[in-house]
This record gives C-alpha cells, structure tokens and sequence, in this order.
C-alpha cells in the first residue's frame, strides 16, 4: 500500500506531465516551471499529407477536419474528468479586436452551421464616458453552477477538472439549464442538426459535444477531448492576438499558444477579475481588463456582414 509521501509524489509527476505534453508550449519543463515566453505557435499553420498521387503535400491546418479522440474513455470516466486537473481561463480584453477567429474554430471543432455560436463577442461600454471594448463571452464553467442545480435529470455536470459538461444522451430539453444560467451562454437544438455523416455515425461523448441532437442543449465545453490530448481549446490557437489563455490551476501555469506564464502573477499584476461575480457562480474564466488596447475597437467593425453588426447597434447608436 502506497504511504502518503508516494501518493503526493505520483499526483505531482502526473501534473507535471500535464506540463510537458499538455499544452504544447507550455515548455514548464524547460522553463524550470518558472515564468517564461516562449516565441512561436503551438502548432505549425500547414500540415503535411499524401495525396492520392503519393506526394507530399502541404495544406493550411485550419481547412483539416478535428479527429475526435476519445477511444478509452469510458461515459464514466467523460462525467468524472481528468485526474489532477483543474482547467481554468483567461481573457485579455486589451487583446481583442472582434476578429471572430475564435467563434469560427469553434464552429469547425464542433462542427456547427455559421448560425449557432458557442462563443460570443459583444461590444460593451462601461459608461457615457468611457470609450467600447470588444468582450468574448465563453461558458463559464462555474464551480457554483446554477445550471447542474436545477437539471431535473443529471444531464449538466460539475466535473473534478472545474468542466461543466452536458450529457444530451441524458438531456430531456426542459431548457431549465438555459433559464438558471445568468451569462446566457447556452443554446438549444430546436431543428434537426446538419453534420456530416461522418459525424453522425461517431459514438457519442461528452467530452467532444458531437454528434449533435435535437431538442437538446449545448453549449462551450472548453473541448476537453483536446485537453486529454494535451492539446489547447481551437479557440486559443485559432485567435491571432493571444487573447484566450487557458491552463491548469494546480499548476499555476496558463498559455495562450505563444506565452505562457503564471496564472496567480497574471491575475494579480493585471488586476484579473471574474465577470458577475457579486451572483456567487465562482466563475472560471477570469478577465484582463481592457487597458493598454492593441487596437482602436472600430478595427472590430471591418469586413462584418449587416446582420452582425446589428447586434451591437445599441452601444454604438450612443457613441
């Protein structure tokens, strides 16, 4: 029998791998596990595949299908979560132009029609005075979820990583989730979805959200099948300013593909704050407010159809 000082000792190592093959550029391990920048992408923008000639070809990585990995995991093991884990977010405000990389990864990695966004962003003025910044609004992945309170069947769940997940294999459509969710960050499948048939035929999980079903909810996962595979959310590696951080709070340890550094130090030194929360959700997605901007926030407005700019006509009918 393992005494206590094994146990710590094997949790330990087995977070520390998390380190080194989890987030990709993470590098912990070459960093000392110190505060750290590391330069270049997470992954490379083309990859190399075969055509049906047998030459070697190269094609941008976004136009590649995800390949849902989740071979091993059992229904239990998706409810229960990673071992060790404890997922946490971080989006820098000044970071964001509104240029939507994140919501159309998203759409890619779930395989959802441009309509349906897990991911929003909204322009957002916090007073008369003050001038508009662009906001990505995500799931929050509460640890005080009103959302799994009120699932008369066990469908939304708390995992041991901090996820909250859906099981619509589970989902009866009461749509009591969407109501008890004060972020309104939840969408429901009233049509038929139309994936391909591929994705249809895959088993479904909740750690992938796919294949979608009618009459049920779905939300952002923060795609714990990548995080299994110790790889980041698309939504981090598709956003081309680094406005997404993700990692793992044991840890201490966050990246936003390109930078990677401590998580306490990051909300500490750049006055990190969760949004809503006087409500007592205990949020997991932590926010940078908007200051030091890259870019003016009219850059946000560039090449959007009518329809999306529409919806944010109220913030700027008062500019």
């Amino acid at each position: 029998m393992e005494n206590r000082k094994q146990t710590e000792s094997r949790d330990q190592s087995a977070r520390r791998d998390f380190i080194k093959i989890g987030l990709g550029t993470l590098a912990a391990a070459s960093c000392g596990g110190g505060l750290c920048s590391c330069k270049g992408k997470q992954e490379k923008d083309t990859i190399e595949l075969l055509s049906p000639e047998g030459e070697v070809i190269e094609v941008p990585a976004h136009h590649v299908k995800h390949v849902h990995k989740t071979v091993g995991v059992s229904r239990e093991e998706a409810r229960k979560g990673i071992p060790g884990r404890k997922f946490v977010m971080v989006i820098d405000l000044g970071r964001c132009k509104n240029a939507r990389n994140c919501i159309t990864a998203c759409q890619k990695m779930h395989h959802l029609p441009e309509d349906k966004e897990w991911i929003s962003v909204l322009l957002m003025k916090d007073s008369e005075e003050a001038s508009p910044y662009w906001f990505p609004k995500t799931c929050f992945h509460c640890d005080n979820p009103p959302c799994v309170k009120v699932c008369p069947v066990d469908a939304t769940f708390k995992r041991s990583d901090g996820l909250v997940l859906i099981d619509t294999e589970r989902c009866i459509g009461c749509k009591f989730c969407m109501a008890a969710c004060p972020y309104s960050t939840r969408v429901f499948n009233w049509d038929e979805p139309e994936q391909p048939e591929e994705i249809q035929a895959l088993d479904y999980s909740p750690e992938t959200s796919v294949p979608s079903k009618i009459g049920t909810v779905e939300k952002c996962d923060f795609c714990p099948d990548m995080a299994r595979m110790g790889k980041l959310p698309d939504c981090v590696t598709a956003c081309p300013n680094g406005v997404f951080y993700f990692g793992d709070e044991n840890e201490d340890v966050v990246t936003n593909g390109s930078e990677t550094v401590r998580f306490s130090e990051l909300i500490r030194d750049k006055s990190g704050y969760r949004y809503m929360e006087d409500l007592g959700t205990e949020p997991r997605v932590y926010y940078l407010p908007p200051r030091d901007r890259l870019f003016p926030w009219e850059r946000g407005l560039d090449d959007l159809s009518d329809d999306i700019k529409d919806r944010f006509k109220d913030v700027l009918e008062d500019i």
